[in-house]
């Protein structure tokens, strides 16, 4: 795992997730999802948020390329800790809120203040994936004209979702972009 772009460009994380739940995103796929995100948002004026953070590579990402906003949410202890520590390693405390928490239970009390981008890569196998773009909206955590990024396997398909505006495709790794619907003008 390697941070792609800005102050920590090029730093390599090794986390010893070999039987962690936890799936991260190809260099490939995250290179590609950030080259897209570096056209149409300002980090440094990010409110983020991160579901299902795993390793905490998008993260470290954002913080990278200057946001100092970001909130990593996942329940695997041993990945908590790999965030933990490594966040410490860069020196980047002030800038993430770790909460050990199920995802799930989150989104049932999501913090007062919407992000403007959100992120979620859930395990693959998790069965109620295809409910999770329902769950963020209906949380009110979307910033009105923020973005959620899913990302899933070839085997979801939010092609006909109102709120799905876009979607890559990098090999098995398939990224979905959410906002929320253009209000009708009166």
């Amino acid at each position: 795992m390697r941070i792609i772009s800005g102050k920590f460009k090029g730093r390599r994380f090794h986390p010893p997730a070999d039987n962690w739940p936890t799936r991260p995103t190809t260099d490939y796929a995250k290179e590609g999802l950030f080259n897209v995100l570096n056209n149409r948002l300002d980090f440094a004026d990010l409110r983020v948020l991160d579901l299902f953070g795993g390793t905490g590579s998008h993260d470290y990402e954002f913080i990278s390329r200057g946001c100092c906003d970001v909130t990593y949410v996942d329940k695997h202890g041993p990945a908590v800790n790999f965030v933990k520590k490594t966040v410490a390693t860069l020196g980047v405390e002030d800038c993430i809120r770790i909460m050990r928490m199920d995802v799930f239970r989150f989104l049932q009390r999501p913090p007062a203040e919407p992000f403007n981008y959100i992120f979620a890569g859930p395990p693959y196998p998790l069965p109620n994936i295809p409910q999770i773009p329902d769950l963020v909206f209906a949380a009110g955590i979307l910033a009105p004209d923020g973005l959620f990024v899913l990302e899933t396997n070839p085997h979801h398909d939010f092609s006909t979702d109102p709120r799905c505006t876009e979607v890559r495709n990098y090999g098995k790794t398939i990224f979905w972009f959410f906002e929320h619907p253009a209000k009708e003008e009166e």
